[in-house]
């Protein structure tokens, strides 16, 4: 049995605490090396904590910005190529490949699904962008004026084109960061011209590439280069059938619409409206020639591997600290059995097993908490170093060093418990005698 006078009443006498905290202090300082080795294992679990924590948040939020930018409110239907087992006997006869989203597709939808309130369709071929001597493979995109908008895509320069250009099918364009970095890397595009093929187009603005970027020195090489021009100058110049030279011969497509998106008028009902945009689809096309991109369901998605990314890295993190309190534990077994005879002259001099008790879990505590406080400014600069060098986006969390600091002491005061109750358990006769 512990002593009669509690724990936490011995510990509400400043004097009592600090004289005993003096000691602690004093008892970890004399063995320097060892106290700083044991401490070492807390501070890497605790700096693996707020560092894995920090890395996997700012991955987390990465992915969920892209999805974001997508939109809420929007449903994403995309023509896709079918395998060439699935093509048809008449497709393969006239060597043109007929797939993907349909005019009577969008018309179906916007007659029978409820709750729309934008559809902004749009096509894409992949063509070769000349500026004189300068080229760069890209995609021409035939597009309406509320392309920008309906993609989250900002205007950095200039203007996107009108209603009144789609209408008279005028040949101007608005290009990408990318297309300006690789084809005007020293000078403004605006007013100038570009051709593809035997087509010239005038630019009239710059927009944001894909990934959100908008200044062109950070446009990397993987960017694609894209050329945006109206949805009518693209049917009239390019017409409803695609051809692609390829080596020994040439490939045909025929796609009415390459990509749409679909903006529902209320964000709670947009799960309900893709499901119904599903089932038209499916009785539409015989063909696996279409996918649907639900941005909400995207992110509801993300927020679960979130959940489970956090898990997983505080597992391996928690394992780190185990590792530390146990190395706590033996440091303070072996310091049990250095001290005995230091322990039975203070039971000899009045201590009671209480005093005992507080003075071991008092050095636990300051191993504990030293490696904590070690640990979370390591934990802390682990992300700061990666994203420098690395590129990649960290997120430390305020509540993040915080956890990682009190499970630190925590798992201090846990491991200590067994060391400080065997040795106020000693018989003080006993460790009297001890040499």
């Amino acid at each position: 049995m512990l002593a009669n006078r509690p724990i936490l009443r011995l510990l509400t006498s400043p004097q009592h605490l600090w004289r005993t905290v003096s000691l602690g202090m004093k008892s970890l300082w004399l063995h320097k090396l060892r106290s700083m080795l044991t401490a070492l294992g807390v501070v890497f679990g605790v700096a693996s904590v707020v560092a894995m924590l920090a890395i996997g948040e700012g991955a987390s939020y990465e992915a969920q910005e892209q999805i974001r930018k997508l939109g809420s409110q929007n449903i994403i239907l995309e023509s896709v190529k079918p395998p060439e087992n699935q093509s048809g006997a008449s497709e393969a006869r006239s060597l043109v490949i007929e797939y993907g989203i349909t005019a009577k597709d969008i018309q179906q939808i916007r007659g029978t699904v409820p709750g729309i309130e934008i559809v902004d369709p749009s096509r894409s071929l992949t063509e070769t962008i000349w500026n004189l001597d300068k080229k760069a493979e890209g995609q021409i995109i035939g597009a309406l004026p509320m392309y920008p908008e309906m993609r989250n895509r900002h205007i950095v320069d200039g203007r996107f084109f009108s209603d009144l250009e789609l209408d008279q099918h005028l040949p101007v364009c608005a290009i990408t960061v990318a297309t300006q970095a690789r084809l005007f890397p020293l000078s403004s595009p605006i007013g100038k011209s570009l051709r593809v093929r035997g087509f010239y187009y005038k630019i009239i603005g710059i927009i944001s590439d894909e990934n959100g970027n908008t200044d062109p020195a950070a446009s990397g090489p993987e960017t694609t280069a894209q050329l945006l021009i109206p949805f009518s100058t693209l049917l009239d110049q390019f017409g409803e059938t695609f051809f692609r030279y390829k080596t020994g011969g040439f490939e045909a497509e025929k796609v009415e619409f390459h990509q749409a998106v679909i903006r529902i008028l209320e964000a709670d009902k947009v799960e309900s409206r893709a499901a119904a945009i599903r089932q038209i689809l499916s009785t539409n096309h015989k063909k696996e020639d279409w996918r649907i991109v639900v941005p909400v369901e995207l992110l509801k998605q993300a927020e679960r591997t979130k959940r489970i990314f956090s898990i997983v890295l505080g597992s391996i993190a928690a394992i780190s600290l185990l590792v530390g309190g146990i190395g706590i534990m033996n440091i303070m077994l072996a310091s049990v059995t250095e001290r005995t005879r230091e322990i039975g002259i203070r039971r000899a001099l009045g201590a009671r097993q209480t005093d005992i008790v507080v003075q071991f879990l008092i050095e636990t505590v300051l191993l504990s908490g030293i490696g904590g406080i070690m640990g979370v400014v390591l934990g802390v600069s682990i992300p700061f170093i990666v994203s420098h060098f690395a590129g990649v986006t960290t997120v430390v969390q305020i509540w993040s060093p915080i956890l990682a600091f009190s499970i630190s002491v925590i798992t201090g005061i846990a491991f200590g418990i067994y060391p400080a109750n065997r040795a106020a358990r000693m018989n003080p006769v006993e460790a009297l005698r001890h040499e």
